[in-house]
């Protein structure tokens, strides 16, 4: 019998497009770390091939190897041959769960992981007492505890209590569109100002935003970590929850990692329906791109270096998008990151907190590559990212504001709206 069962095993055929060239090489994130070739892409697709017949044995290394990918997928955007690692690492995860056995330590972190992060209400509970751990010395905590308490966003607890975001917003003049906004799990809680610029900005250019209550979560960060049964579940919550709500012209997702895990639904589900809904979905990016504007723009003089989060630019291929709605703010300057710019933050999901070392090493060298491009803040469409960058740019004695760029496209618009009534 081989490594992995026949429940979405990883595809031999995508395996086999795999021509070992190492074009991958300079953007994987592990690689350039530990020049290893287990931890590059093509090394995983070698170990992934033995699992499909060449080993009985999900071996303790081989899940090592697996665990130690951020799923950032550069390797994708750097693939000259089009070989899908994306799926293969996707479906070897869940392999990796079921097969593998984990310690208790490792066991006990990951409950403590998905049994809080997917759920807002204990999230918002969990907070001041973040807060008070920080004030109290996270050092003084065991090392991944300690972690976790540095890597929290440090909302404020006021902001946080009154994070309250209407599940109705009618547009401004004539409506454009009906659309549904994600507001999931961490973002809700710690990036709500996130949501509140994007639900005005699209009402400002026309479109009514519905934003449900429900779904607590879609599934990202379980799916991103192959727990596939709570993955499911909330993928097929979050079509449903969307579906009540009537017609849709779009599902509108402002967190990187959301918006690549609801893309594939439909291979996750392969339902006419989740393919469906997948199709629908998009960054918000995406949509404010599609239009043509009509919000007047008002000036923002700063200086921002734009960021990729991976699960958007590699897993979404939205790149340019994010981009141009930044360089159509009046003032605003917008600088590139010239040094590793695909290689990941060390945020990923959830990496930082059960691959501590390797996602701090990443997480300074990131912001260090940022401070360099000589910005006056940094915009990033992610929530980990943001919260990742934080952590380093302050430990590295630096700190900056991190805007998403929504909300940077927001206070032009509002900006705009004053001199216009003036």
């Amino acid at each position: 019998m081989p490594a992995f069962d026949a429940h979405r095993p990883p595809q031999q055929d995508l395996i086999d497009d795999c021509v070992h060239c190492g074009f991958c090489l300079d953007s994987c994130p592990t690689y350039v770390l530990w020049a290893a070739e287990a931890d590059s892409p093509r090394g995983r697709i070698v170990l992934m091939n033995e699992g499909l017949g060449g080993t009985d044995e999900l071996s303790d290394e081989m899940a090592t190897h697996f665990d130690r990918c951020l799923g950032c997928m550069a390797c994708v955007t750097t693939c000259p041959s089009g070989v899908r690692y994306d799926r293969l690492i996707e479906r070897v995860r869940p392999q990796v769960e079921r097969h593998h056995r984990r310690t208790p330590a490792e066991r006990a972190l990951r409950r403590l992981v998905f049994e809080t992060l997917p759920h807002p209400k204990r999230l918002r509970a969990l907070a001041p007492m973040l807060a008070a751990a920080r004030k109290l010395g996270a050092e003084r905590l065991p090392d991944r505890l300690s972690v976790m308490v540095k890597v929290a966003p440090r909302t404020p607890a006021r902001e946080i209590r009154q994070s309250v975001i209407p599940e109705r917003t009618a547009p401004a003049g004539t409506i454009r569109g009906r659309v549904g906004l994600l507001l999931g799990c961490v973002q809700r809680v710690f990036f709500a100002d996130v949501h509140r610029a994007t639900i005005h900005a699209l009402a400002a250019e026309g479109f009514e935003v519905l934003a449900p209550k429900q779904p607590d979560c879609c599934g990202a960060l379980e799916f991103h970590s192959g727990e596939e049964k709570s993955a499911l579940t909330r993928a097929r919550d979050t079509i449903a929850a969307f579906e009540s709500l009537g017609h849709l012209d779009r599902i509108v997702v402002n967190a990187a990692g959301c918006g690549s895990a609801m893309k594939e639904y439909g291979e996750l589900l392969d339902t006419p329906g989740a393919h469906a809904f997948a199709a629908r979905v998009c960054d918000v990016s995406e949509l404010l791109a599609e239009i043509e504007p009509r919000a007047r723009r008002g000036p923002v003089p700063t200086r921002v270096v734009y960021h990729d989060a991976c699960h958007l630019t590699h897993a979404q291929r939205v790149r340019d998008q994010p981009r141009a709605l930044l360089r159509a703010i009046p003032e605003l300057e917008l600088l590139e990151n010239k040094v590793e710019p695909a290689v990941c933050c060390g945020s990923a999901g959830v990496y930082n907190l059960l691959q501590p070392r390797a996602a701090a090493e990443l997480g300074a060298r990131k912001a260090k590559n940022l401070l360099d491009a000589g910005a006056q803040a940094i915009a990033a469409a992610n929530p980990g990212c943001a919260a990742q960058l934080d952590l380093h740019l302050r430990e590295l004695g630096h700190p900056l504001p991190i805007h998403h760029p929504i909300e940077l496209v927001w206070r032009s618009i509002a900006a705009g709206s004053r001199s216009s009534a003036l």
